[in-house]
């Protein structure tokens, strides 16, 4: 007689590791629950808070953003541009450094992987606080902040790049006798110029959005202003900021979008 064989997806070992997964999930959810503390009666009364505070925003006062909003914009556009090329400048170097196929000496790799991790492990309005009590409130705050964040993102991107270049040109360009420059001009860049500009042009997209951000602790653009309309109760005024920074985002996405279609 012979044994029918039960076909099984996964074996048992993956199956105990399946389990040991999701249990783990279960329990880091429950005690994520008892930390949080949820109080039931504010979620009961949830629904009813939304809608007294969508009744506050309804009818928005548009005759404020010509006064007080437009200004404020166009300085956290200015902000979040400045401080990507900024980051631009900060990073190449960091990059190239971090790259395993340019520079071969673990000091430097040390020293770039620690500056790579200080920008990105640090919040970008952890950074705004920061540069705030150093230059003080404004725009020039907002600015560094935003660098000094972008500059681990554009500079781990980077060097991811550059380490996936193809070696074929660049030992060509050695068996020429190329100085390093020339290496790095004709053999490196010209491989990773595409995706430089992608990494570009999505930190900047990511730097519009954090930009609207950091301005509540008072490094400049529009979140100065809309900290000050939440702290007055000024809700129609609210609505108006809010509405502007979803405008702007949405534009500054369909123009990313665009410009990287034709660059790459």
């Amino acid at each position: 007689m012979i044994q029918e064989k039960l076909w099984q997806r996964f074996t048992f070992a993956e199956r105990l590791s399946r389990f040991a997964v999701f249990l783990g999930f279960a329990v880091a959810l429950a005690l994520s629950m008892r930390t949080v503390q949820i109080i039931p009666e504010f979620l009961y009364d949830a629904p009813t808070q939304v809608a007294d505070l969508l009744g506050r925003m309804w009818p928005m006062d548009f005759d404020y953003y010509p006064q007080g909003v437009h200004a404020t914009m166009m300085e956290t556009l200015h902000i979040a541009s400045l401080g990507t090329l900024l980051s631009i400048f900060m990073a190449v170097p960091v990059g190239i450094l971090g790259a395993n196929n340019i520079v071969r000496q673990p000091l430097l790799h040390w020293l770039s992987k620690l500056i790579l991790v200080s920008s990105r492990s640090v919040n970008t309005l952890v950074w705004a606080l920061l540069f705030v009590a150093v230059f003080g409130p404004g725009a020039l705050a907002g600015t560094i902040c935003i660098a000094f964040r972008s500059v681990g993102f554009v500079g781990k991107l980077f060097a991811e790049a550059l380490e996936e270049c193809n070696p074929g040109p660049i030992e060509a360009l050695q068996a020429a006798g190329a100085p390093w420059l020339s290496l790095f001009l004709k053999g490196y860049w010209p491989q990773v110029a595409p995706a430089f500009w992608g990494i570009f042009l999505f930190r900047w997209d990511i730097n519009v959005r954090e930009s609207a951000v950091i301005g509540l602790v008072g490094a400049g653009g529009i979140g100065m202003v809309l900290d000050d309309a939440l702290n007055l109760f000024f809700w129609d005024r609210v609505a108006v900021i809010l509405l502007s920074i979803f405008t702007v985002v949405i534009v500054a996405e369909l123009l990313v979008t665009a410009i990287r279609k034709r660059i790459i």
